[in-house]
């Protein structure tokens, strides 16, 4: 072989030269492509109390909320937020998968068998690499191990091995501490897919816990469809004590963002899966259950301080958080993302075309007669809210024979019930009586949905549109109920441990043996 000459040398070092030159060029647009992917991709936090209608930045004084209110001011408050189904199980599965809770298959139900077939917004985006987890309450109450399929729970793995003393009845889930080390898990750049879900202020509570904090009974307001009795205020200062100590621990989780520089380039949506856990509020379909407090905050696109009137509903929360992450929505998923809220920068109505939503209920709890639930669709626009009862002859809050167990144990319940027995039926008829098949309320005058409109003349076409706009959406949304097909949500298999409360022990003398 022929020995290279110094020019031939100099020409191939050259070219290795231009080469590796060319080679570190591309590795380096590359890695500066991903890291401005990493950047445009939002972490994302949601914070979900459990059994929450109050938040201080909607006036309810009696409640104190500084850091709910706070996300508000710096991002937006949602005047209109719903739920699609006003109980927890069913509210957080259709949450988790963008769908009317009638499209969630058995995650319609309440204790019931995770449908493990449905796209969930945390899978998505865990797939699109995400570092997705919980702390407190994720979705259930349910079975999603053993007949459901999975290892984790649908909102995410549970981070929840920090503790911190608290009061009887209030979790000592130390859930800002578990959040950091959450955070601890993660990849360098990642993004991440939290779920703050607080176990508060759902009951049990430590009676009287509210006013010995220091709580004023004379700051409440108390509805029209509950007695004026200090039994009342007490049961909702507790339910403050609790609703305070969510907004807490979300005021320190906000906070540990702001401090590690994440804060602006996080999503956060702080909400309710559903209503306070009192008589004709918690799993019934009035105003106060299924309107929910919401506030945004995302600060790399919004700016903050918008008041905004768009009719948004839970469903859509799935949706927006795939947007902002640049995946996918799935066809199947009936939610809409609300991205362009944060995009509009402004209070009002973004979209005029967003002015109603469509809730309801199937089966909540045992307890009514042969355990069947109490079918209800309803739909709410800006002025009127229109229920239509499929079943007006059962119970709504379930039996008296067992307790009426749609409705939570409280001071409130017991007080209502004990003035039923003495005769003074007005609270009783109001809070467990039964329902005629149709209710519309004028909610500019009647927020508190006590006077029914439906049998008045003057309101008849009215009540006629509605229930022709409910019954399109419920067409559309391909719902079993209007379809025909309502007995599939009885025949859901219930794996909740509350057998005492069911109508087959009662039939069996459970109830004649215990007290209530």
């Amino acid at each position: 072989m022929f020995a290279k000459t110094p020019q031939q040398e100099t020409k191939n070092t050259l070219k290795v030269f231009v080469k590796s030159c060319l080679f570190l060029c591309l590795v380096s647009l590359s890695l500066n492509a991903q890291d401005a992917d990493q950047k445009e991709r939002p972490n994302i936090l949601f914070a979900i109390a459990d059994d929450m209608s109050h938040a201080s930045a909607y006036g309810h004084k009696w409640v104190s909320t500084p850091h709910f209110d706070k996300l508000a001011s710096e991002g937006i408050l949602f005047k209109n937020a719903f739920t699609t189904n006003p109980k927890c199980g069913p509210s957080r599965a259709a949450t988790l998968g963008g769908r009317h809770f009638w499209q969630m298959k058995a995650g319609s139900c309440h204790w019931n068998v995770w449908p493990n077939e449905l796209k969930i917004y945390t899978d998505l985006l865990a797939k699109a690499g995400y570092h997705v987890g919980l702390t407190g309450k994720g979705w259930g109450p349910g079975d999603y191990k053993k007949r459901g399929g999975r290892v984790h729970n649908p909102a995410g793995k549970a981070y929840n091995t920090q503790k911190k003393k608290s009061q009887v009845g209030i979790s000592d889930n130390n859930y800002s501490g578990n959040f950091k080390e959450f955070l601890k898990k993660r990849k360098p750049g990642q993004p991440f897919c939290f779920w703050y879900g607080a176990k508060e202020p759902h009951r049990g509570y430590l009676a009287g816990s509210g006013i010995r904090s220091g709580l004023d009974p004379k700051t409440v307001k108390v509805p029209s469809y509950y007695p004026d009795h200090a039994d009342v205020r007490s049961d909702l200062l507790d339910y403050a004590l609790e609703v305070n100590w969510f907004d807490k621990h979300l005021g320190e989780i906000v906070e540990h963002l702001r401090e590690i520089g994440e804060l602006d380039n996080t999503l956060i949506i702080a909400t309710s899966d559903n209503g306070a856990p009192f008589p004709r509020i918690k799993g019934q379909i009035y105003d106060e259950d299924f309107r929910l407090p919401m506030a945004a905050r995302w600060g790399a696109v919004h700016k903050g301080g918008a008041v905004v009137e768009d009719f948004v509903n839970n469903i859509d929360i799935g949706p927006t958080f795939l947007e902002a992450a640049g995946v996918e929505i799935p066809e199947e998923m009936s939610g809409r993302s609300f991205v362009d809220i944060f995009k509009a920068n402004t209070s009002g109505f973004i979209d005029p075309k967003r002015d109603f939503v469509c809730v309801g209920r199937e089966n909540q709890d045992l307890g009514r007669e042969g355990d069947l639930g109490y079918p209800v669709r309803a739909i709410r626009t800006r002025d009127y809210l229109y229920v239509h009862n499929f079943a007006p002859d059962r119970w709504p809050a379930g039996n008296p024979e067992t307790g009426f167990t749609n409705c939570d144990s409280s001071p409130t319940k017991s007080l209502i019930l004990k003035l039923h027995k003495e005769g003074k039926s007005q609270y009783f008829e109001a809070n467990f009586g039964k329902r005629p098949q149709e209710q519309l309320f004028k909610l500019s005058v009647d927020p508190e949905c006590m006077k029914n409109l439906a049998q008045n003349p003057e309101y008849s076409k009215i009540k006629k549109e509605l229930w022709e706009q409910l019954k399109t959406t419920l067409i559309d949304t391909k719902d079993p109920r209007i379809l025909g097909k309502g007995k599939v949500f009885d025949n859901y298999e219930y794996v909740g441990s509350n057998a005492q409360h069911s109508w087959k022990a009662y039939i069996e003398g459970w109830w004649k043996r215990q007290r209530y």
